[in-house]
């Protein structure tokens, strides 16, 4: 089977063939640039994302869209994870958020699926905490400063590992079983 997955990320796009490509899902990268919803709220932006790319190529599509949901500054910055990481990188973020009494926070990631008739919503979660400081190379932008609970490492030093139990490999797992039921 062949998908279409929006995004002009290539190592997110890396990341997705590598965690699809045992379950026989072959993806079909698609490029496109879009000016993103600027919003929280994770749902909005990926559903909002969904329909302008569904509106160019006409052709069943998913995106994908990840944030971290930090237990202290109440849920923030979630879908602005990306221009909030922008403006701190990882030394700042970890010496605001990994050293506050409660670093918690979730990674999420959400799918957003149109098969050219209705719009379908997977999620991943993974609760973690924010690292005080910067730990591992490699990955996304603040894999090196998140680590997943039951771990001692950040995603960045869990390398490969990461692709086992990453929020957005459950997400896709839901997506996966889906595509198989149906």
């Amino acid at each position: 089977m062949k998908i279409r997955f929006a995004s002009i990320n290539p190592q997110k796009i890396l990341e997705v063939c590598e965690i699809l490509q045992p379950s026989g899902i072959e993806v079909k990268p698609f490029p496109i640039r879009i000016e993103e919803l600027r919003t929280e709220d994770l749902h909005q932006l990926v559903s909002d994302k969904l329909l302008v790319v569904f509106k160019m190529i006409g052709k069943p599509v998913f995106v994908e869209h990840t944030g971290l949901f930090i237990n202290s500054l109440n849920g923030f910055p979630g879908g602005l994870t990306q221009i909030f990481w922008d403006r701190l990188q990882a030394e700042r973020f970890s010496e605001l958020i990994g050293r506050l009494d409660d670093p918690a926070a979730e990674a999420r990631t959400l799918i957003g699926y149109c098969d050219g008739r209705k719009r379908h919503f997977f999620e991943g979660v993974v609760a973690g905490r924010i690292a005080p400081s910067p730990a591992g190379h490699g990955g996304f932008e603040w894999d090196d400063v998140f680590i997943p609970e039951g771990q001692t490492q950040t995603f960045a030093q869990l390398g490969t590992q990461k692709n086992g139990l990453s929020m957005r490999r459950r997400a896709l797992d839901a997506f996966v079983a889906y595509l198989r039921e149906s």
